[in-house]
């Protein structure tokens, strides 16, 4: 993901960098870009990328090398590089360990599989939608009731195009039918919502966030229907993971440009590495090795040392457990009086 950081006069040192609505915003042009493939695909291409692009991005180990798993990896390099982070945050993040570690490790031996994944998917999509209206609320402040009222609604439409996409191998006609019913209607009420809270909001800027944020969910639903799934995932994927960078790397610029604070950029001023491409480059790196190779080397290593091979333990075990630990400490530590707050400023 690449996202453009903006120089700006700051009053605080640490804030010699912004992030800029501008660009998160140009990141919405994802959707078109798609749209316009489709219709390519349709009328000229013979349904060529529907046949072959993969039924769902899992299925892409490209896929999951470029995106969910980098950013991920590179919330947790921000998290844990630094002790000062660690020592505030360390209550909750035991707590959440504790609690993922029971809920997963005991509730698996009784919560059915599709019960399981809904709970999972459920707890993915508000991440990814929360994380969107949140930042848009930045440059179109809404009343309360209406900024939750679309985000509800976006979550549910989101986790049923989710559910039907995923799900689909083992969903029958009619449920499949149903889906599609749900996800549909909450689509359109999404839409009448947003005509409606538009009022709120002065700026054409902030307008064009809003609307931004209801076509994330309403071009899934509409690739989902026409059964283009790859892009119904691309979509709000490429959107969040390029955002949260915009906000990583804009954090470590202003936290260690001038002085590096811990072991990875100190290594990286010794190499003479650009600031800005040492968390992308680390976190892809790293996503490369342990999806493609971690499973394997590990499986290897328990069969050698205890004579019995751990299937997956690094793509369900590691990464699972840092995916779901993202989900909830993002949800905290970019809020207001979280000393991540000081290395970030935002410029339109």
């Amino acid at each position: 993901m690449s996202a453009h950081l903006m120089s700006a006069p700051l009053e605080l040192e640490a804030r010699k960098l912004t992030v800029s609505f501008k660009v998160l915003l140009c990141l919405y042009a994802i959707i078109p870009v798609c749209f316009i493939l489709q219709m390519l695909d349709v009328s000229y291409w013979g349904g060529y990328l529907k046949d072959n692009l993969p039924t769902k991005p899992s299925h892409f180990l490209l896929f999951q090398i470029l995106f969910g798993t980098p950013h991920i990896l590179a919330s947790t390099f921000v998290l844990v590089g630094s002790r000062d982070y660690l020592k505030f945050f360390q209550h909750k993040l035991l707590l959440v360990t504790l609690a993922i570690a029971v809920f997963f490790g005991v509730g698996s031996f009784f919560i059915p599989y599709p019960v399981f994944y809904v709970l999972v998917a459920g707890w993915t999509v508000v991440h990814v939608l929360k994380q969107q209206h949140g930042v848009a609320r930045g440059v179109c402040p809404l009343p309360n009731w209406a900024f939750y009222t679309l985000l509800s609604l976006s979550v549910l439409a989101g986790l049923f195009v989710y559910i039907g996409i995923f799900l689909k191998n083992s969903l029958d006609a009619e449920q499949t039918q149903a889906i599609k019913i749900v996800a549909g209607t909450l689509s359109t009420v999404l839409v009448l919502c947003g005509f409606y809270c538009q009022k709120y909001i002065k700026t054409t800027f902030g307008r064009s966030f809003l609307w931004a944020n209801i076509l994330l969910v309403v071009s899934s639903f509409y690739f989902y229907l026409q059964h283009y799934y790859f892009f119904a995932i691309l979509v709000p994927r490429l959107v969040h993971d390029a955002t949260a960078y915009a906000f990583y790397v804009t954090h470590d610029y202003n936290k260690h440009h001038q002085h590096p604070q811990n072991t990875l950029y100190r290594l990286a001023a010794r190499l003479k590495m650009n600031i800005f491409l040492v968390l992308p480059l680390c976190s892809f790196a790293l996503a490369f090795v342990l999806q493609a190779y971690g499973d394997h080397w590990v499986s290897v290593l328990t069969e050698y040392c205890l004579g019995i091979a751990v299937p997956k333990a690094i793509t369900l075990g590691v990464l699972g457990y840092l995916a779901l630990m993202h989900y909830y400490s993002e949800a905290i530590t970019w809020k207001q009086g979280s000393p991540y707050r000081q290395f970030i400023g935002f410029s339109k």
